[in-house]
Order: C-alpha cells, then structure tokens, then sequence
C-alpha cells in the first residue's frame, strides 16, 4: 500500500489530477480557515496558519482561494462554520485509524466515515478506542533530492542538538521526528540549511505498526485509504498498518 505513505500524499497532492483538484483544495482552504481562526491570520504568529497555507501552495492552489480561506477564519467573511473533529475507527484484522476532519457538518461526516468503515469490515469507535496506540509528534520529511550535497552525519548531530526526538533515513529521504512545540524551530533551521521540507505538521505516528499478510485484507485497507483519501471532509488520516 505504498501509494498511501505520507510520501506519496505529499507528491499526489502537488500533481493531483484535475478531476480531484477540487476535493484537494477544498480540504487546504477549509484546513486555513480552521487555523486562521483558532490563531488568526498574522503568519508570524500563528505556526499552523503558515503551515496550512504552505501546503495549499505547495499543491498550486490559486492566492485568491488562499486569502479568501484566511478571511473566513478571521471573520472577514461570512459564510458557513467549519469545525475541527478528530475521530477513532478499527479497521479489518484490528487495525487502527485516526482521522483529521474539518467539516461544516458533523451528522455528514460521521455518515459518511461509518460507511467507509463498515462496507470493508470496519467501524468507528468511541474517544480514546485507538488513540492510546499513536503519539502526537512533529514530523519533518526532506526528499533525498535535497540532500545530495549535504552531510547527513552532520545534520542528523545538528538536529539531535536542537532537540529532535529522533532521525530516521527512509527509502524516499530524511524522516525528523520533533517534540510539536519543537517543530517550528527544527523546520526553521534546517531551512536555513537550504534545504526544501517536502512537509512539516503535527501527526499521530503508531507507536507499533502492525503487518498485513493476507491479500484479502490488503485489498480492503486500501479501499478504505482510497475512500478517506477522496473524502472532502477527511483532511488527514492514520494508520497503524505497513503500508
């Protein structure tokens, strides 16, 4: 299920077919008016407003539908209220998600996840289900691209000095893991190394990962995957599974 590794996401997102470019902004304007308006819309002040609208640029999303999003929060424009709502759900062979959402409907959004969940042998559960298998981490992911002409041994030091809780190397690049009022700092400075962050947010990571041998079940993780990736409502979603 390597198509769903937050890799992927991040590289799907920034050349997503024209056919889902609509669901795709709809989740990045409504994710910026969640952050505007939980900490207004001043950049400098507020992490999580810069990191929403850096990924609505990063996928080409249009200056005015970025604006207009931070407005919204602000309260600078009207229009229908949006809310931040995290749920829990099982998957097939007991596997665990965590889903982001932000909706300007809850009874939609609850619908629609019980019936993505339910149709591939899944459900959701109550508060706290799943959430105790996940930690609330920064994550920091830099392409192997950007780092070619660096040393590794020497940034991964310069990091564990800022803080980072750990360093991992990947197949597609450099994973950072930060406490989350660290992540800013750590992504300033390795910016300041001239290196480009492929994404930098506030994740749920599984603190063990399950693997999944029968094909069967595969099959249905990835539909669920392929479901919450095309739902507007689910902005972003974890897992506990190899993927």
């Amino acid at each position: 299920m390597s198509g769903h590794s937050k890799w992927a996401t991040t590289h799907r997102q920034k050349e997503v077919a024209d056919a889902k470019r609509g669901a795709i902004f709809t989740k990045l304007a409504n994710a910026i008016t969640i952050a505007a308006k939980q900490g207004g819309g001043d950049l400098e002040t507020n992490f999580k407003l810069r990191m929403a609208i850096d990924k609505a640029r990063d996928s080409n999303m249009p200056k005015d539908n970025i604006e207009r999003a931070v407005k919204k929060g602000t309260g600078e424009l009207g229009g229908e209220q949006i809310e931040e709502i995290a749920y829990e759900a099982f998957g097939p062979a007991g596997t665990a998600f965590i889903i982001e959402t932000v909706t300007s409907n809850r009874n939609r959004t609850v619908s629609n996840l019980k019936h993505i969940f339910n149709k591939y042998g899944g459900n959701l559960g109550g508060a706290n289900s799943v959430a105790w298998m996940f930690e609330r981490s920064g994550v920091i992911r830099i392409i192997n691209e950007e780092l070619k002409d660096k040393n590794i041994d020497e940034l991964e030091l310069k990091l564990i000095d800022l803080n980072a809780k750990d360093v991992k190397k990947e197949t597609e690049g450099l994973v950072v893991y930060t406490d989350p009022l660290d992540l800013q700092k750590i992504k300033n400075e390795i910016e300041k190394n001239n290196i480009n962050i492929a994404s930098a947010d506030i994740e749920y990571v599984p603190k063990d990962k399950i693997e999944i041998k029968d094909n069967v079940i595969k099959e249905n993780l990835e539909k669920i995957l392929d479901e919450l990736e095309s739902d507007e409502d689910a902005n972003n979603y974890y897992f506990n599974f190899i993927d």
